[in-house]
């Protein structure tokens, strides 16, 4: 295994494990604090690195395992994630661009609506990029199980979708 850097390799991380702790508490604070205390268990646990196949997977397993604790304690889970633009538009036009931000806020009001695990894999899948092995190993779960989880998690926000946009709400 190759040697691991805390600066170099676990740093770097900081934003994935903070949009991941937003992802499951919904909320700036707690999300900060997760990160916060999973980059300390991690920083405790460095005598394990060199047996880890994945720093990221171990990291993210962490920084969920954290997050879905400190909701089960708080249990404040029907907070729903800010909307914020995370796409820059080339747009000139201020009515398409209300648009376009309407429909994110929206998907994201969809997608906090999700069963938590649904809401986790779109998250890793659709915003993280991962792949289903990763996802699978973070989760504890089998690649099927991720496969039929996010076609069923946005199956679901597309239904959803689709309502709301048919009535004109």
């Amino acid at each position: 295994m190759q040697e691991i850097s805390f600066r170099n390799d676990i740093l770097p991380l900081k934003d994935k494990l903070f949009r991941l702790a937003m992802r499951i508490t919904l909320n700036r604070a707690e999300a900060e604090d997760v990160v916060q205390d999973a980059l300390i268990r991690i920083w405790d646990k460095r005598s394990e690195w060199g047996s880890l196949a994945s720093i990221e997977a171990y990291s993210l397993v962490i920084t969920k395992n954290l997050a879905i604790d400190r909701m089960d304690k708080k249990d404040n889970q029907t907070q729903e994630l800010p909307s914020e633009s995370e796409l820059t538009h080339d747009t000139s036009n201020p009515q398409d661009l209300l648009i376009e931000n309407e429909r994110l806020s929206l998907i994201h009001q969809l997608m906090n609506r999700l069963p938590d695990k649904q809401r986790l894999i779109i998250h890793l899948r659709d915003i993280e990029g991962k792949n289903y092995k990763e996802i699978a190993a973070v989760l504890h779960i089998t690649e099927e199980q991720v496969k039929v989880n996010l076609f069923r998690a946005r199956q679901k926000v597309k239904q959803w979708y689709l309502e709301i946009d048919g009535y004109g709400l």
